[in-house]
């Protein structure tokens, strides 16, 4: 491909990929969109009144009388739509008795409606109203208890909850939410599948199409282009050489060179679910017999986890697993970061494969195994691949690479 051409393509894909922090967001789109094309259909409207009954059962064990959320993924989790945040309130509630009802600006209840999949009943607040009265005078039915929030709920909004309702204690409701996210359906999985074969031959085009004197932001562009061919917003982390090093880099305006190492942690997203690949290219030649023998130690170790996994695992015995294999081959002290983390709506969540995490592993669990080597000022590699943990072990929702031969 000649380099206009492939600045031509880039041109067609979203700024978004060079925004700060993109790189494990890949977009948000409002779970569901039917503006995207992503030849999957989304859950049906039914997931969600499920989820919104097992959210009841949850907290009820939990010692809560009712929850809240403000937009999040765990608001698309549950309302099956989302939004952003801003100084006015938006907030799903949900009390142990009753229908669950979301607080709106008057002004937005008419896009929550034509949004949300799940909730009939949307209040809306006049400008001059207090919201959190709104969201007390929803709870007027309960007896004062416990009031779970959302982890990612925002502090100021979690202190106006509680001056409205005095006689509640507002309390960390993650443990509900976390459990009820943690275990993901087929359904689920199969939007996941789609996420990770959109990055994978995203990736791969992407690839295909490099050449000598393009910088990391014009690859980053492309691979962002690609995925849009397939209907999916996302991005990723591009890295070149001596940025490779740096396990979250990002881009530079570093052009590449002959003999470069190529990085490229990618995912997107399919009706609210994510994919997390990394994969590791060589552009040039041959490799040198140092990068041969840290990319195979590096797949060993990830092979050795992804090997041993099983359900009832601690997830700190996974990453000591693959740390063993690396601090064996004599660099354990360049592999710098956790095995893994979950991953679902967000990109990041529980489970996570980490030293001290005691959690044990469970049928239904998706995280990524990407354990790295990383050589500071020289060159980094890692290869990361999203799983699933089944009766027997864990399964691959990614393709697998292979050692380097010879």
């Amino acid at each position: 491909m000649r380099r206009r051409d492939f600045l031509r393509l880039a041109g067609t894909a979203g700024a978004a990929t060079l925004l700060p922090g993109l790189e494990h967001s890949w977009g948000v789109e409002p779970a569901g969109d039917p503006a995207l094309d992503q030849g999957i259909d989304p859950l049906p409207d039914s997931v969600f009144s499920e989820r919104l009954a097992r959210a009841v059962e949850l907290m009820t064990e939990a010692g809560l009388s009712a929850v809240l959320c403000e937009p999040s993924t765990t608001f698309a989790y549950l309302a099956g739509g989302n939004f952003g945040r801003s100084e006015r309130l938006i907030a799903l509630v949900i009390p142990q008795n009753g229908d669950p009802f979301i607080v709106a600006p008057g002004f937005e209840v008419e896009r929550v409606q034509r949004t949300v999949r799940a909730i009939s009943d949307v209040r809306g607040w006049a400008e001059d109203e207090n919201p959190f009265s709104l969201v007390a005078d929803g709870l007027a039915a309960e007896t004062a208890g416990r009031i779970g929030v959302e982890f990612s709920v925002r502090y100021g909004m979690a202190r106006r909850l509680q001056q409205a309702l005095p006689a509640w204690e507002t309390v960390d409701g993650s443990t509900v939410f976390e459990q009820m996210r943690i275990i993901k359906s087929e359904a689920e999985l199969k939007l996941i599948r789609r996420a990770v074969s959109i990055a994978e031959t995203s990736i791969a085009a992407t690839f295909a199409s490099l050449e000598s004197g393009l910088t990391d932001r014009e690859v980053a562009a492309v691979l962002s282009a690609e995925m849009a061919k397939h209907g999916a917003r996302g991005g990723g982390l591009i890295q070149f050489g001596p940025t490779s090093a740096l396990p979250h880099g990002g881009t530079e305006g570093r052009q590449l060179q002959r003999g470069m190492l190529v990085l490229v942690d990618a995912g997107c997203r399919v009706h609210g679910y994510t994919s997390d690949i990394t994969r590791m290219y060589f552009f040039g030649d041959e490799p040198s017999t140092e990068y041969r023998e840290i990319y195979n130690t590096v797949f060993s170790a990830q092979t050795a986890a992804f090997d041993a996994g099983q359900p009832g695992m601690e997830c700190q015995e996974l990453d000591r697993i693959a740390r063993h294999v690396i601090r064996q081959a004599g660099y354990g002290e360049y592999f710098t970061h956790r095995l893994g983390h979950g991953m679902g709506m967000d990109g990041h969540e529980p489970p996570y494969i980490v030293e001290g995490n005691t959690r044990r592993l469970e049928p239904g669990m998706v995280f990524t195994i990407e354990p790295g080597i990383y050589l500071p000022g020289r060159w980094g590699v890692r290869i990361e691949d999203d799983v699933v943990v089944r009766e027997s072990g864990l399964e691959a929702l990614s393709t697998r690479v292979a050692p380097i031969r010879g």
